[in-house]
């Protein structure tokens, strides 16, 4: 169904005058000859917003640098000329959750007209997609560190649990 005609804002406003000294939608429907859902839509927003502006806009492009990425640059920028001792003191860790069947996400396939359901075009799933597992790890200039397996749902708790217990024998390697 292809996108009808914006309706002026003039019209908008005799709808709503209309509606207001007691006209019904579909008198005034018939009487400017436009379909009964479109006056019911105007006059509602009416009653919502208070103004009979359109009230849809352009989305906001979100922005290609999100804050961690700024983060990330600025740390950069500022311990980009260390020396070799100073990175041999660094350790780097982080949490990862791999999935038993490959990401969870959407996957596309070319496919021709009538080829649906043919096998080279079908993707085998499970329900809940088949379980996941979470891995928190760490490693340095030496050599990688403990790796540890996350049950259940990362909170802050648990991680604070996982740094006291795995951080300090990942130092010591």
């Amino acid at each position: 169904m292809g996108k009808s005609k914006e309706i002026s804002q003039d019209l908008r406003k005799k709808i709503v005058d209309l509606h207001k000294s007691g006209s019904s939608l579909g008198a005034i429907s018939k009487c400017q000859k436009l379909p009964r859902s479109s006056v019911q839509t105007i006059v509602s927003k009416y009653k919502h917003y208070g103004t009979t502006q359109p009230s849809y806009r352009s989305a906001r492009k979100k922005p290609l640098l999100q804050t961690r990425h700024k983060a990330r640059l600025r740390f950069a920028t500022a311990h980009g000329d260390k020396d070799r001792t100073f990175w041999s003191n660094v350790l780097w860790f982080n949490e990862t959750k791999i999935e038993l069947f490959g990401h969870n996400d959407h996957r596309y396939v070319w496919k021709k007209n009538g080829e649906d359901c043919k096998p080279k075009n079908t993707i085998p799933t499970l329900t809940h997609g088949g379980g996941s597992i979470m891995l928190w790890g760490c490693f340095a200039a030496g050599g990688t560190g403990a790796l540890h397996k996350i049950d259940g749902i990362m909170r802050k708790e648990n991680y604070v649990d996982i740094l006291k217990q795995h951080l300090k024998t990942s130092v010591m390697k």
